[in-house]
């Protein structure tokens, strides 16, 4: 299935045969903090989910593994590869594809992030796309990719340009995309880890925050990247990571703190610089740090349905970037003790940060009247400090894969407003 020329100016429609999908998305990146309390129930967890779903395609998409100290938590990195690849819930799952980019030496190139694909003896029709010699390659037996795996040709990753990272310190932000063919439906699976809040002081200034528009700037550097590679052409795409989203911070302080009176403690050290936000009384309702959003009523408030209205990061991009209903709490940040599986930590507002996006090809091929289709796993378990985001699809069916035309756009991410888009149209060559 090559991408020749002389279809350039074709849409090409075909359909591909059923088949059932889990895609998931997973920050574990504080599992490894504490692996002996915290990764087997979260193993449990996604495994139950298998059991229970059956899926003929698993995608796991994890960011940060390893946690911060990657060089100290190699040996759980292992063993956690090791137990989900030998569950017996997994023993059907004769094909399997494992790409864990572990190379912490290497500043240039080290994101941290893990895809994991899992095909079941069901399907036997699936292909993986080589990047390199732009060729399909059948996709049999089990291979596990780790360490250093710049070479690997079927997967495409890419740190961020340094100057995009807040501050200039490079940190393991970036993407890996693998390309599918499953029963001649083509489609993208892209993990991606965006840049995170440093400062909730910061955050609570204004909307956009300077960190939501570093954030929009690698996100689209990286969809302008998909829409222009000509050599791999433009296929369906999902795209699954820890967006570290944030809702506006500044909104929903506002919201929070009618009627209240401000009190800021200033201190020598502007690190510990707090506001308080007070009644009548002097009870202290809301108090903002750069590391600390407390509510006197954290664990109930932010998880009544006020905040979605405040979840608008997404907003400039709606038109290039699909999402489900969102019919769930907050994925982060909850507490890491086993004990408090529902509780948030006071260090942030509650966000939605871990997300399934797609484009508007993708969307075609999933069936949105399936309940459950866009929800959490282990809502009620301690999954870390971010909660397992998942789609499940009983009907994944291609409706329009092989397109030749698609628009492309230009971002203004600095200006008074939310950033402007100016689509342009543009030819790519379709997948053949």
């Amino acid at each position: 299935m090559d991408i020749p020329s002389s279809h350039k100016n074709k849409n090409l429609v075909e359909c591909g045969s059923n088949f059932n999908a889990l895609l998931v998305t997973a920050n574990v990146g504080s599992l490894f903090e504490d692996p002996i309390q915290l990764l087997r129930p979260w193993l449990i967890a996604f495994l139950e989910k298998v059991t229970e779903l059956n899926p003929e395609f698993v995608a796991l998409h994890l960011q940060e593994v390893g946690g911060k100290t990657y060089e100290k938590s190699l040996e759980y990195v292992e063993a956690f590869i090791k137990q989900l690849c030998e569950a017996p819930q997994m023993h059907e799952y004769e094909t399997v594809r494992i790409f864990m980019d572990e190379d912490f030496s290497s500043a240039e190139h080290f994101t941290a992030l893990g895809n994991l694909y899992f095909v079941h003896k069901r399907l036997k029709s699936v292909r993986i796309w080589n990047f390199l010699t732009r060729t399909w390659e059948k996709a049999e037996g089990k291979h596990i990719f780790s360490g250093n795996i710049e070479t690997i040709s079927s997967k495409e990753k890419s740190k961020f340009p340094q100057h995009f990272f807040p501050e200039c310190k490079w940190s393991r932000k970036g993407f890996m995309r693998t390309r599918w063919e499953i029963n001649n439906t083509v489609f993208d699976l892209v993990n991606i880890h965006l840049f995170h809040d440093a400062s909730n002081l910061a955050a609570c200034e204004e909307f956009p925050s300077v960190y939501c528009k570093t954030r929009r700037r690698a996100l689209v550097h990286t969809l302008e990247r998909f829409h222009l590679d000509e050599k791999n052409g433009f296929v369906p795409l999902f795209m699954f990571g820890d967006f570290n989203f944030r809702c506006d911070v500044e909104g929903v302080v506002k919201a929070l703190t009618e009627n209240l009176t401000t009190h800021r403690v200033q201190s020598a050290k502007s690190d510990n610089t707090k506001i308080h936000y007070r009644n009548s009384s002097g009870d202290n309702i809301l108090t903002v740090g750069k590391k600390e959003f407390s509510h006197a009523d954290h664990q109930l408030k932010f998880k009544e349905s006020w905040l979605i209205k405040f979840d608008r990061e997404l907003e400039p991009l709606r038109d290039f970037l699909h999402e489900f209903l969102i019919e769930f709490p907050p994925s982060y940040p909850y507490e890491e003790d086993p004990d408090m599986p529902t509780d948030y930590m006071s260090t942030r507002c509650p966000s939605w940060c871990d997300r399934i996006l797609m484009s508007p090809q993708a969307k075609l091929l999933l069936d949105e009247g399936f309940p459950n289709l866009y929800n959490l796993i282990g809502e009620n378990v301690c999954m870390g400090d971010h909660k397992v985001k998942k789609i499940t699809q009983p009907k994944h069916h291609l409706k329009a894969c092989r397109l030749s035309s698609m628009k492309l756009w230009e971002a203004m991410l600095f200006g008074e407003n939310n950033a402007k888009w100016m689509p342009h149209q543009c030819l790519v060559k379709p997948v053949m």
